[in-house]
């Protein structure tokens, strides 16, 4: 039903920036939240952002607030993550999920990931 597509990951180094984008299709889409979770290896993979399907209230780990901000677009099928002052901690491969319900809960879909690597 639903399809995610995860780009703008790469290599920089710490204290830099990045913003990820997640292309998305599918019916009605606009109506579902978004976010993003993250997995380095040896990790389970962990809630990093998400954002509602009014747009209207955003959620972090607190391991990531204050640095990265989650948005969408007018449209609602396209949600950004922007990571500022990023840390050697933060590498890991990182995944857009979509939810059906209103706030991300429990993600009905998942991209295929896209690797952020921060040196020090």
């Amino acid at each position: 039903q639903v399809q995610l597509v995860e780009s703008g990951g790469g290599l920089v180094q710490a204290g830099g920036s990045l913003r990820l984008s997640c292309s998305a299709s599918g019916r009605t889409f606009s109506a579902y939240a978004m976010g993003w979770f993250r997995q380095a290896p040896g990790k389970q993979r962990e809630f990093v952002a998400g954002i509602d399907w009014s747009s209207s209230s955003t959620s972090y780990a607190d391991s990531v607030k204050g640095r990265f901000t989650i948005s969408r677009d007018g449209t609602k099928i396209t949600v950004y993550l922007l990571m500022h002052k990023l840390k050697p901690e933060d590498t890991a491969v990182y995944y857009c999920a979509a939810d059906r319900s209103p706030r991300l809960t429990s993600p009905d879909y998942w991209g295929q990931g896209t690797q952020v690597t921060v040196s020090s």
